[in-house]
């Protein structure tokens, strides 16, 4: 009589028995066989229906496992199949599907991986495809999972700052196409000049409107360090890391005049007295010829528009409100009016009621009349 263990999954039974069959041995344990399970004998796959080899002696132990059948699922290019094994290895379950491999094919998990309750085993022949690299195609077979992974398989691995459309770890594309684009950084050292800046300084030396450099303005120098991307031999972009300033720039110092001259001249035939004379690009409106969508004859000051009466742009309106001017052509008017339009120049717009209105598109020289307002713009700009 001998002594039997059975191990069934979390089960340990010990039996005294001179049995020698292990299904009947099974049978007196009360332990019932599915079809795919498998029995060992001493760690050795038996058959449950013949009898135990003979052993050392009589009396030697004898263990039997029972695997139970694990259920799986097989994916193949020809489908997917359900299946309950015993076997030990992904590669041995395959064998006994009776799914032999060729050359190229991939299986996931590897062939050695140990059977597990519902795995699922993929195998996956090799495909067609296109890789174009440094203008050229190149036809390979792969059963690579990803894309990078073909690519390493046929000798056109991805290096350094090179990737590919589809991604390196995307799986294959659906169309078979793949591209390689060949990256190449390098870094440059590039001068660039920093403007200098101008300082206006009052000068009651300097006659107005006019200036003098004080001190000559002298620009600035930095180096930056650039990197240049390349794709394929192709520049595509250009990425400031780094600037250091070698040079500061000079600022230059400008002396804007305030000293005012009273003069006395001729225009027209008319005498004048005038404390400044500026150029001034000179445009004309009237109430019905204003650009709005109305006839309007009110001006800034509340005063009805008429001729005599101009407009300036509006912080030279606020400072200048009432200064009386003499404008060639046009005659005595004062700054009555703000000019929406009058930017980006000295600009000046005549004013006129529609019945005596007359178009002006030119430069004229405006001449500012005493007496000498109390605060002065000495900065027209």
């Amino acid at each position: 009589m001998s002594s039997v263990t059975i191990l069934d999954k979390d089960k340990t039974l010990t039996l005294q028995t001179d049995e020698r069959i292990p299904s009947a041995l099974l049978n007196q344990a009360g332990i019932t066989l599915n079809s795919n399970d498998r029995v060992l004998l001493n760690g050795l796959a038996v058959t449950p229906d013949q009898p135990i080899p003979n052993l050392p002696t009589t009396n030697s132990p004898i263990t039997l496992q029972i695997r139970r059948a694990a259920s799986l699922t097989i994916i193949t290019a020809d489908g997917e199949q359900k299946r309950q094994s015993s076997a030990f290895t992904v590669g041995e379950a395959l064998a006994e599907a009776s799914i032999w491999l060729r050359a190229g094919d991939e299986v996931a998990p590897a062939l050695e991986t140990p059977i597990t309750e519902g795995m699922t085993i993929t195998v996956t022949g090799p495909r067609s495809l296109t890789v174009s690299v440094d203008g050229k195609t190149v036809q390979i077979q792969s059963s690579a999972r990803t894309v990078g992974e073909a690519l390493a398989e046929a000798g056109i691995p991805l290096i350094g700052l090179d990737y590919s459309l589809p991604a390196e770890k995307d799986p294959l594309p659906s169309d078979g196409q793949i591209r390689l684009v060949h990256v190449r950084e390098s870094l440059i050292l590039a001068q660039k000049p920093i403007p200098f800046e101008n300082d206006f300084q009052a000068s009651a030396d300097v006659p107005l409107d006019q200036t003098q450099i004080i001190q000559p303005g002298e620009n600035g120098l930095s180096v930056q360090r650039i990197r240049v991307r390349y794709e394929d031999g192709k520049e595509i972009s250009r990425l400031t890391e780094d600037e250091t300033m070698v040079r500061p720039p000079q600022t230059r110092i400008l002396a804007y005049g305030t000293k005012i001259e009273i003069k006395t001249t001729v225009v027209d035939g008319v005498t004048i007295e005038y404390w400044r004379a500026v150029q001034m690009y000179a445009t004309s409106y009237s109430p019905c010829r204003s650009g709005g969508d109305r006839c309007y004859s009110g001006t800034s000051s509340g005063k009805s528009l008429r001729k005599g009466m101009v407009g300036l742009r509006y912080s030279w309106y606020l400072s200048m409100q009432g200064q009386r001017l003499y404008i060639p052509g046009y005659g005595f008017a004062t700054v009555e009016d703000v000019c929406g339009g009058c930017v980006g120049k000295p600009w000046i717009d005549l004013g006129y009621s529609d019945n005596d209105y007359e178009q002006w598109s030119s430069w004229v020289t405006v001449y500012f009349l005493t007496p000498v307002p109390v605060n002065v713009v000495y900065d027209l700009q």
